[in-house]
This record gives C-alpha cells, structure tokens and sequence, in this order.
C-alpha cells in the first residue's frame, strides 16, 4: 500500500538532495566541455583537410552508434586493461562529454552552415581573419538556430546522468536506491525520484525559454528582413576590421 509518511520522507531526505545536486553539476560541466569540442569536431567536418574529416566523422559515427552504457562501462572498467585508470567521476564526465560532444556538432554544424555563405565573404573581403569571421559574424547568426536544440540536449542530459548509476556515481538516481534499501518503499522513493527530476527540466525549461530570447532579441522579421540586415551588416564589418 502507498505510504505518503514514506513519500514525503523520502522527498525530504538528505541523500536524494545531495544526489539531485550531484546530477545539476555532473550534467552542468559535461555541457561546458562538451559544447567547446563539438564546436572544434564540426570546424574539422566543414574542414577542407580530408584526413581532419575522416577523423572527426569516424568520432562522431562512432560515439552516436554506440550506447552511451556501454561507453561507459568500456571507459571504467575496460580502459584499465589498457593501463589507464579514471576514477568514478572522472570516467563519467569523461563518457558524458564524449558521448554528448557527438550529437552537438551536429548541431553546431547545422547552426554553422544555417548561416548565408555571403556573410562570410563579405567579412573575408573585408579583411576579417577567418577566426574572426566566424566569431563575429558566423556564430551570432547561428546562435538563433543553435540554441533550441542546444537547450533540449541540456534537459536530455540531465536525465542521462542516471546511467553514470551503473558505474557508482552517487547521483539521485544511486541515492534514490540506496534510500529504498533501507524501508523498501520502491514506489514511494523512485516517484519522490522523479519530481526531483521533473522540477530540474521545469525550471531549466524556463532557464532555456529566457536564453531563447535573449538571443532571438533584434531579430527583425518581415518582407525586406534581409534587405535590413546586408546593410546594416556592412557598416559593423567595417566597424571590426579597423
């Protein structure tokens, strides 16, 4: 029978708290880490260097192909035949940033190429260097595709977190678990589990909804839009060369 005393002392244990903060970190730097190597494996996709694309597509084949449980129980307790040991969190972070990196080139490189070509040559013609072309230019552009699904990956990663369980990071999932173990009010705990989880991508939902339009701010619409936005491109590209 369903116990609400048993419910309502798991939702205020101290186990599940501290497991649902490791979650928040755990899912907050794998996307710090893994967003800056998405963006160099989708530079080395559009690269005109045929073995940098050989490399970075076989990366990205490989980790979107394979299941990211088995990612991370070869990173634990394979790569140690191998001589190299990580550690509970660094092998998680590790499978997490690996596995995550691969599906947000993809959509960094969507963001990228989302992007008129003209734009870029213009800033090329005037003088841009190309790191700064795609700085000032290409990126700003392709932020307003890009963060969409940027903010969907987040929320998904945040309920991914709980296959680093198998590997035994205490996240709320692993402490949800080691709670039941000691009244066995399964329902009570895993149900208390999931209102952690539901009130994180609640509010990273309304995080993901301000940041949407903090960057779509300034972005005209209309008939003659891009009409608006090659001239008033011009004088800001010249504004940067100097």
């Amino acid at each position: 029978m369903w116990s609400w005393d048993a419910f309502f002392d798991f939702l205020t244990d101290p186990q599940l708290v501290q497991g649902a903060w490791t979650t928040i970190w755990l899912t907050a730097v794998s996307m710090a880490l893994a967003l800056p190597l998405a963006v160099l494996v989708a530079l080395g996709r559009a690269s005109r260097i045929a073995s940098v694309r050989a490399v970075t597509g076989f990366y990205v084949w490989l980790m979107r192909g394979t299941p990211l449980l088995v990612q991370l129980v070869i990173i634990y307790t394979g790569l140690p035949q191998l001589g190299l040991r990580l550690g509970v969190i660094s092998a998680a972070l590790t499978g997490l940033v690996l596995n995550e990196a691969a599906y947000l080139s993809e959509i960094v490189r969507a963001g990228v190429m989302s992007v008129p070509r003209g734009q870029s040559e213009a800033a090329r013609a005037l003088g841009m260097p190309p790191w700064k072309v795609f700085r000032v230019v290409v990126m700003p552009q392709a932020l307003r595709v890009m963060v969409p699904p940027l903010g969907n990956s987040f929320n998904g990663l945040l309920k991914t977190t709980t296959l680093v369980s198998v590997i035994s990071v205490e996240e709320l999932l692993r402490r949800t678990q080691f709670a039941v173990q000691t009244n066995f009010r399964v329902l009570e705990g895993l149900t208390a589990a999931a209102l952690y989880y539901l009130a994180m991508t609640t509010l990273w939902g309304l995080v993901q909804r301000w940041l949407e339009i903090r960057v779509g701010r300034g972005h005209q619409t209309g008939p003659n839009r891009g009409r608006r936005i090659k001239s008033a491109a011009v004088p800001a590209l010249e504004m940067e060369t100097r």
